[in-house]
């Protein structure tokens, strides 16, 4: 498919394209002007908007701050913050502000602001995964005057208006030597955006009240409350029992049920999440959860062996794991971006399961009998999380690497993760971006804090060739030359099997009736994007 070209002059008019959803009349509860209760199923695991570059994260966030680009629900930009941007030189963008924006505590929003936030986000003390794939390239902030901007980069960067959609603005003056706990306590959370935060309860609640001086169009609530709730039959019975508005994440075991229930509305997009197990790369004598055939310590990290994540990667029956773990509700792939996406490669096909050609490859890496492994995962993240990371070990076991299962709640499995204690484990990464660069850099890209590279690269892989071709995509001007560049990136990762993709997830969302609500490619739950269907309808 051919995309069409980022725009480098003032963006056309926003554009209001969203997934198709249902529109009823508005229900006692839900009249515009009251309280909107949603319940989200990951926890939101930090206010500080550059703590932890996770979606659950940045859907709540965006309630609270704004970005100076702003997206649509299938991904195109449109003015935020800034009202227009324009490159003033092969590596300058400059951004001219919109003027009379005012933070939540009364404070001006200018140039000086995005200046501070651009040298915030990199240097955010014990960050599981930095903001960084976002602000990668950007060498200098240069305030020209207080709505004026510009933006010096390491040569041509194409994608900054892109990813800057991503990195939410803080005030200097407000933030300036403020720590997280400063936000997760709602003394610091303050921003631009259409919400006020009021209360956190972490883990569980934030309650949150409309910005009447919000700069953009009002959100339709006065009030509203935010409930983390990670169990699925808990939050799809809080739906029906009418003590929740909208659920996000509805759990594939409950679809069907609910497009026959008349009281209760679906909303559906294809996302672009891809779900994916990461091996430890950074280990040669040993990793923590491997042992031999018999519980023997081994002297050698066999995941560092391609020979040997190949075999993996050929024992996962991803079609299986798409129609009968996700029961229908995901789509197969082998590689980083679903079709139609800018990065996509058709050349590279999902894999087959191949269980004999996988055991000769144990064997010719030196494993004829196998080895024992434990699989991490989380349990309350990703749909049936804990059911795919059941589904892969029974796979690798029946190519005799007997594999034992290890999963626990997201807050205390990211952790872990990002200090790389796991030898194997499920994460995910959504390309919030919709294009490829950004998501390989930061998911494979050799770790680099000071350059802004691998800021997810929790396994560690590296490998220079592919580093090369990311880096060299991101500063590509030609679009035509930057697809095949990120297509050669991928083929890379993927003959490496630097991880192992599984699927992408489809989002879907249910509502009372009475609501109407944007579905939104990058699958955040926002309240501003919840109407009562009536006034939607006038819209």
């Amino acid at each position: 498919m051919r995309k069409k070209k980022i725009l480098h002059n003032t963006v056309r008019a926003a554009l209001v394209a969203a997934a198709p959803v249902l529109a009823f009349a508005p229900s006692a509860r839900s009249q515009e002007g009251g309280t909107l209760r949603m319940g989200v199923g990951s926890q939101v695991t930090s206010l500080d908007p550059h703590f932890h570059n996770i979606s659950p994260n940045t859907g709540f966030g965006q309630q609270v701050f704004d970005t100076l680009v702003q997206t649509d629900p299938n991904g195109r930009p449109r003015p935020g913050l800034a009202e227009s941007w324009r490159p003033v030189g092969e590596d300058i963008w400059e951004f001219r502000l919109r003027p009379g924006v005012k933070f939540q505590n009364g404070s001006d929003f200018t140039a000086d602001d995005v200046a501070f936030t651009l040298e915030r986000v990199p240097n955010v003390p014990n960050s599981p995964g930095l903001f960084t794939a976002y602000t990668q390239g950007i060498r200098s902030v240069e305030v020209v005057d207080p709505l004026t901007v510009r933006m010096h980069t390491d040569g041509p960067a194409p994608l900054v208006p892109v990813k800057l959609a991503q990195v939410m603005m803080l005030d200097r003056q407000t933030h300036e030597g403020a720590s997280t706990e400063d936000f997760n306590s709602g003394r610091l959370a303050i921003g631009t955006g259409p919400f006020k935060v009021v209360e956190h309860r972490p883990g569980s609640l934030v309650v949150l009240a409309r910005n009447d001086a919000y700069w953009g169009e009002k959100p339709a609530w006065s009030r509203v409350e935010y409930r983390m709730m990670t169990n699925d039959a808990a939050r799809t019975a809080a739906l029906l029992a009418g003590d929740i508005d909208v659920i996000d994440t509805v759990p594939t075991t409950d679809v069907e049920r609910l497009r026959h229930n008349e009281r209760v509305k679906l909303a559906a997009i294809d996302s672009l999440r891809l779900v994916y197990l990461s091996f430890d790369h950074l280990r040669t004598d040993g990793t923590p959860f491997v042992t031999g055939p018999s519980g023997e310590k081994l002297d050698r990290n066999p995941l560092r062996d391609q020979r040997v994540r190949q075999a993996l990667s050929l024992a996962v029956d991803r079609q299986a794991i798409a129609s009968r773990v996700m029961e229908g509700i995901a789509t197969p792939t082998g590689q980083f971006m679903p079709p139609g996406t800018s990065g996509y490669t058709p050349d590279i096909p999902v894999p087959a399961v191949q269980l004999e050609e996988a055991k000769r490859l144990l064997a010719e890496a030196g494993y004829p009998k196998g080895f024992r492994i434990t699989l991490h995962g989380p349990n309350d993240r990703y749909q049936n999380d804990a059911r795919i990371v059941q589904a892969v070990a029974q796979m690798w076991t029946r190519i005799g690497v007997p594999t034992a299962v290890d999963v626990a709640p997201y807050a205390s499995f990211i952790g872990k993760a990002s200090r790389q204690e796991f030898s194997a484990f499920l994460v995910s990464w959504g390309s919030s971006t919709g294009e490829a660069g950004t998501g390989l850099l930061a998911t494979m890209g050799t770790f680099d804090r000071s350059r802004g590279m691998g800021a997810v690269n929790r396994a560690r892989y590296s490998n220079p060739a592919f580093d090369e071709k990311v880096l060299a995509a991101l500063h590509e001007l030609d679009e035509e030359r930057r697809e095949d560049l990120m297509r050669e990136a991928t083929r890379i990762a993927m003959k490496d099997v630097a991880i192992l993709p599984i699927h992408f997830q489809r989002n879907i969302w249910a509502m009372r009736p009475g609501l109407r609500f944007e579905a939104r490619m990058d699958e955040r739950t926002r309240a501003q994007d919840v109407r009562p269907a009536e006034t939607a309808a006038k819209r």
